[in-house]
């Protein structure tokens, strides 16, 4: 049991061996994870699940993730089997899909789309169920680093009453809300990646046909790019990921802007003409960030806590349950073994930003014309589209081989961005004779 110290009449002093600040995806699984190991783990989330939150599609990758969880059996009850992805492109006039069936690694074929009100309210349940102790409603407001002290967290319930937390170890999972990237200054904005969103969800919007149905599309439009995703219960999350200065052009209320955003692009109108906007319609600014730093002594970042990147391959939730994978390694050799802490924090580091540079280059270079030239002419010439296909998948980590085509996939990049430059200064395409 933790202990328990009265302070007055309004407060308490607490412990535990770790303390996971936020019960998103990264939160719960971490707190899971170390509960089962047999550590004494607090977790406190600032909302009551179910709530809403934005991010409805998962990678193939998840699946083995959610398994060693033991919650696919019921993420799959409630949430639409995603077979791949569409990409559709009014520069070329047509769409393409691909299906994570013809990735490299053939054993995940699928994804879900899930609410993520359900999704994250599982997971957290399961943390409890493994023996976290779960706390809601409860907001930390600072965390405290005393020299030769256990570290401190500063919290109050919804009823004002403080808590001060002392734990061996702590987790920031506070996802956007990136506790301790900005209590520590770590906090930038992402220079190379500055976007904005602006979504809501519609019932009657018309979707792809039989097994592809749950698919996510992805539309390219003058400002950005649109999502459109089919969720079980029959509505659809629809966004547009833009460039902030396109959002600062909004000369009237927010859902009439997102409308004649969505005119903007034919194909997502085309979908939606008979669809019905319910609830309401959200905008987020400086969408993508990443902290200096992801870890120090007896504290460490996971997920959003000390990254985000555009959403484009849906890779957010991935990203944040495989960094809560890493993050209770790190932290169990911590707490197990302390002469090996830094080491394991480095490696903690390494491993977060591996997987999120996986996905950077790419996203860096979405809206270039030359990478929506590779993406709507997929060829499987020496089985670079597998392996493209890996990636979208969430297989960053699939080996050599894939990350060998990958990089001829980069220099596939480059030859078509320098074709797209000689057209520019020349007029002629490559190949032309002068």
């Amino acid at each position: 049991m933790t202990q328990q110290q009265q302070l007055g009449t309004t407060s308490t002093i607490r412990d535990c061996d770790v303390l996971v600040i936020g019960g998103g995806p990264a939160g719960s699984t971490v707190a899971a994870l170390l509960a089962e190991r047999g550590q004494r783990v607090t977790l406190l989330e600032k909302d009551h699940h179910p709530r809403f939150h934005i991010g409805e599609s998962l990678l193939p990758h998840n699946l083995p993730l959610l398994d060693r969880l033991g919650v696919r059996d019921q993420i799959e009850a409630t949430g639409m089997h995603k077979h791949g992805i569409e990409f559709v492109s009014p520069f070329h006039g047509k769409s393409v899909r691909y299906d994570f069936a013809r990735a490299w690694d053939k054993r995940f074929p699928y994804a879900f789309q899930v609410r993520r009100s359900e999704f994250d309210h599982i997971l957290l349940k399961n943390a409890a169920a493994k023996g976290a102790e779960v706390i809601e409603g409860c907001r930390v407001t600072s965390v405290e680093f005393p020299a030769g002290a256990a570290p401190r967290a500063i919290a109050s319930d919804e009823n004002g009453a403080e808590q001060e937390w002392r734990a061996k170890f702590i987790i920031d999972a506070t996802g956007r809300d990136t506790l301790l990237a900005s209590q520590l200054g770590t906090k930038t904005r992402n220079p190379r990646n500055n976007s904005a969103a602006i979504f809501g969800h519609f019932t009657g919007a018309r979707r792809l046909p039989g097994k592809d149905e749950g698919n996510i599309t992805i539309v390219w439009f003058d400002h950005g790019w649109f999502w459109f995703i089919p969720l079980a219960d029959g509505t659809t999350s629809v966004g547009a990921v833009c460039a902030p200065e396109f959002l600062k052009t909004r000369k009237t209320d927010l859902t009439s802007f997102f409308h004649s955003t969505i005119a903007m692009s034919p194909e997502i109108a085309d979908r939606l003409k008979d669809a019905e906007l319910v609830g309401e319609v959200t905008a987020t600014g400086n969408y993508s960030y990443l902290s200096s730093t992801t870890s120090g002594p007896n504290f460490l970042m996971v997920g959003d806590a000390c990254s985000f990147i555009d959403p484009v391959f849906s890779s957010g939730v991935y990203l944040a349950m495989l960094s809560a994978f890493a993050a209770a390694n790190a932290v169990e050799t911590c707490l197990r073994t302390p002469a090996r802490a830094t080491r394991a924090l480095k490696r903690y580091d390494a491993a977060v930003r591996d997987a999120v540079g996986a996905f950077t280059w790419f996203i860096y270079r979405i809206r270039q014309p030359a990478m929506r030239n590779l993406f709507m002419s997929p060829r499987n010439t020496l089985r670079v589209e597998e392996a493209v296909l890996s990636l979208l998948a969430g297989g960053i980590f699939d080996g050599w081989r894939v990350t060998l085509r990958l990089h001829f996939f980069r220099a596939l990049y480059y030859a078509t961005k320098l074709g797209h430059l000689r057209f520019r200064l020349t007029g002629q395409p490559r190949g032309a004779h002068p």
